[in-house]
């Protein structure tokens, strides 16, 4: 906590006035966590297309691995403790004079930040809770005298800690001991659950918060690569978020949830060896024009390429020569030209921007770029580039150069 004081006086006959203003930093009360999530494509699980939750685990789930791979329960423990501000009394009449537990179990959103400030909308709830809650000896507290701690504990809230109340649910062991018991729930709806003493309990302390949470994150195939961040703060104490009743108070009046997506695009392509050299002919070959003087109708080359792709990409053409929108072949003196169409056939699971397949998609230079979307990660896959020179027939005409040129670059840009 950080505290700054200014003292001010006025000086009155018989008068003084003192002000003192004190600034807190209440943000130094919240506890902070930190929410991890990962979008790598994997060639081997192609239509696998989610974020990976990467937050090491914590409290019930680092202690009982198999019981939270069993339940599907991913579990963090902070260090919120909750002490009773009196004592509970025996067969209270109200809920909140003892042991109640209420989460937020619904879903709510979250807008997480990418570098660039494109936002995406992140869904949490919480799933499940626990502690371990100590007390003064149970034997004592309840007069059992039977050696398992367990009799004593069950004796004290009339049921097992294991076995929640309604609407909570089991969710596997727990662990005990002479004033302590460890305990995990399932939180499946947005309500009480709560545990009756029956008996008076003077003093009685959660020595940590745990909480199992579920999350909905965006489509990542739809997101830029690079980091996202954002916060969910929930509030904790009576009537908060977290709401443990009335005597149960917190040491934080805030949980803050800190979240960092890591998005891992992959855009690859891989030409051929000799693919960068293209030689258009016309269909059959030259041999109609040496023989018979036939004149070609069309010159072209179909160039093929593997494509991986896990996000949105742009293509275009940058030419040698061109009228600002296509690409032109010409002899070396620049005399004759022809425009060269290039497009461009793409792998199924590669969509244009209508949502339709792509084949033979015509490419323009940047300012008529094209925009293509997968549907799930595709890796390695066949596409096309198609080069066409349409009605060259003035490439043919008596005198006209023998040779014509021209460069053109393909670029898949995956900053769209």
């Amino acid at each position: 906590m950080s505290v700054t004081g200014f003292l001010f006086s006025t000086r009155h006959p018989g008068l003084w006035i003192l002000l003192m203003v004190w600034w807190l930093m209440p943000q130094a009360l919240a506890q902070d966590v930190s929410i991890t999530a990962l979008f790598k494509p994997d060639p081997t699980h192609p239509h696998l297309n989610q974020f990976k939750n990467t937050t090491p685990p914590s409290g019930y789930c680092e202690r009982y691995p198999g019981q939270c791979v069993e339940n599907q329960t991913f579990s963090l423990q902070v260090p919120i403790q909750f002490e009773s501000s009196q004592a509970i009394p025996a067969n209270h009449g109200s809920p909140r004079q003892g042991a109640t537990f209420r989460v937020p179990a619904q879903w709510r959103d979250l807008t997480v930040r990418h570098e660039s400030g494109a936002v995406e909308t992140v869904k949490m709830r919480i799933t499940g809770v626990g502690s371990k809650y100590v007390t003064e000896d149970v034997r004592q507290l309840t007069g059992d005298t039977n050696e398992d701690y367990r009799f004593a504990h069950n004796l004290l809230w009339g049921l097992s800690w294991v076995n929640s109340s309604a609407p909570c649910l089991y969710s596997g062991v727990g662990y005990y001991g002479t004033n302590y018991y460890g305990f995990f729930w399932k939180t499946p709806v947005d309500a009480a659950c709560n545990k009756q003493a029956k008996f008076q309990v003077p003093w009685m302390r959660y020595e940590f918060l745990d909480f199992a949470y579920e999350l909905v994150t965006p489509n990542p195939l739809g997101m830029l690569a690079g980091h996202y961040t954002g916060a969910l703060t929930y509030t904790v104490g009576p009537n908060g978020d977290f709401d443990f009743g009335d005597v149960m108070l917190p040491s934080s009046p805030l949980l803050t949830m800190n979240f960092n997506l890591d998005v891992q695009h992959t855009l690859k392509v891989d030409v051929p060896p000799g693919g960068e050299k293209v030689q258009l002919l016309p269909a059959g070959g030259w041999q109609s024009w040496l023989h018979a003087g036939r004149k070609p109708v069309r010159l072209f080359r179909d160039q093929t390429f593997n494509i991986s792709a896990s996000s949105r990409f742009k293509m275009f053409l940058q030419c040698s020569i061109t009228d600002g929108r296509v690409c032109y072949m010409a002899d070396r003196n620049l005399i004759l030209t022809a425009p060269l169409k290039v497009s461009v056939s793409l792998p199924g699971g590669l969509t244009n921007s209508a949502g339709r397949p792509v084949q033979r998609q015509e490419l323009l230079t940047e300012g008529g770029s094209e925009i293509f979307q997968p549907g799930h990660y595709v890796d390695r896959k066949p596409g096309t580039l198609h080069f066409e020179l349409e009605k060259p027939d003035h490439l043919f005409l008596p005198g006209a150069p023998k040779q014509y040129f021209g460069s053109v670059t393909v670029i898949w840009d995956s900053e769209v």
